[in-house]
């Protein structure tokens, strides 16, 4: 773009909905977009054993095995969402450096931006020797 004001205009707003999506999701939009997502605990699995026992009439040899399944599954999805809520963090973290590094460049001018440039991607990158000045 030929005029930097219209350019930091647009990335302003961009920012600004940026910003209040990421809020209003964290603080009760996601609730009523994914209402699955806030639910009790998952069920005791004795109890499902239990029921499953009863209701299918399982025999013992059944019942031991299908204990051994059910504790692999619950295994299997504590790791899945643990992972997930990684993820979760990982990008609301992301999101914070990159809104933290664009205010801070807004307030620069043209060669402080380049040494902030210079200083924060040797700080970002372990295998780049850092340089006292």
């Amino acid at each position: 773009m030929a005029n930097p004001r219209i350019a930091l205009t647009l990335a302003g707003v961009f920012l600004a909905g940026v910003g209040t999506g990421m809020l209003g999701m964290r603080y009760g939009l996601h609730g009523l977009l994914h209402p699955q997502a806030i639910t009790s605990e998952a069920p005791n699995q004795d109890e499902v054993l239990a029921r499953f026992r009863k209701e299918l009439n399982l025999t013992p040899e059944q019942t031991d095995k299908l204990a051994v399944i059910l504790t692999d599954y619950q295994r299997f999805y504590q790791n899945v969402q643990e992972q997930i809520e990684q993820m979760r963090l990982r990008d609301q973290i992301d999101d914070l450096r990159a809104t933290g590094k664009s205010r801070i460049l807004e307030i620069l001018d043209e060669n402080q931006r380049a040494k902030f440039e210079k200083m924060t991607n040797s700080t970002l990158d372990p295998s780049s020797p850092t340089k006292s000045q």
